[in-house]
C-alpha cells in the first residue's frame, strides 16, 4: 500500500523526495489500514460473551456514538454520530459493545445507508431483540469538499427492524427519546 500511495502522490506532480512528503506514503498506508480496520474485526471476539440475562422489555438506547467512515465512492470521510436502540428479549448487550459494533462497520468502505442497516441487523442478530432502531447523522466530505461544496449539509439515515418497524408506538418512543435529533 505504501508504494501505491507513493505513486498517487507522484501522479499529482509532487516531488516524493521533498522532506515533507518523504515519509507520507508510509504514514498514509498506516492511516488507511486503520480507517478500514473493520474488515479485520471479528464479531464474536468483539462481543466477548458480553450478553447478560435481563427481564427488561423496555427500550435500551445509546445516543451520540461518534463515528467516522470512508465513502466508497470517493474514499473521503463522513463523520457524525449514531443512535442505537433495541428492546431486549431476555438478554442485554454490554454497553460498550454497541459502540464497538458501530466502529466495526464504520471502519469500512461504504455508504451511510448500508452502515445503518449493518449496525441494526448485527445488534438484532447478537441480542435476538424484539426490535432495533438505528439513526445515523453525518457530514460527508465528498459533498463538502468537492462537487456541490455544501459545508452545512448533513445526511440522516435510519434502519428499523422488528417492533421499531412494525409498531408505531415503539417508533414514536424512539424518536421522542432522541429529542431534537
Amino acid at each position: 500500500m505504501k508504494e501505491e500511495f507513493k505513486r498517487i502522490i507522484k501522479s499529482t506532480g509532487e516531488d516524493i523526495l521533498r522532506p515533507g512528503l518523504l515519509h507520507t506514503p508510509k504514514r498514509a498506508a498506516k492511516a488507511f489500514e486503520y480507517l478500514t480496520s473493520g474488515y479485520h474485526m471479528d464479531l464474536e471476539e468483539l462481543v466477548n460473551k458480553a450478553l447478560f440475562p435481563s427481564d427488561s422489555e423496555e427500550m435500551v438506547m445509546v445516543k451520540d456514538i461518534e463515528l467516522f467512515s470512508l465513502c466508497e465512492h470517493h474514499l473521503l470521510p463522513f463523520i457524525g454520530k449514531c443512535h442505537v436502540a433495541y428492546i431486549p428479549n431476555g438478554k442485554v448487550l454490554g454497553l460498550s459493545k454497541i459502540a464497538r459494533v458501530v466502529d466495526m462497520f464504520s471502519r469500512r468502505l461504504q455508504i451511510q445507508e448500508t452502515l445503518a442497516q449493518q449496525i441494526a441487523s448485527t445488534i438484532h442478530e447478537i441480542t435476538d431483540a424484539q426490535g432495533v432502531g438505528v439513526i445515523i447523522e453525518a457530514k460527508h466530505m465528498c459533498m463538502m469538499m468537492r462537487g456541490v461544496e455544501k459545508q452545512n449539509s448533513s445526511m440522516k439515515t435510519s434502519a428499523t427492524l422488528g417492533l421499531f418497524r412494525d409498531n408505531q408506538a415503539t417508533r414514536t418512543e424512539f424518536l421522542a427519546l432522541l429529542g431534537n435529533h
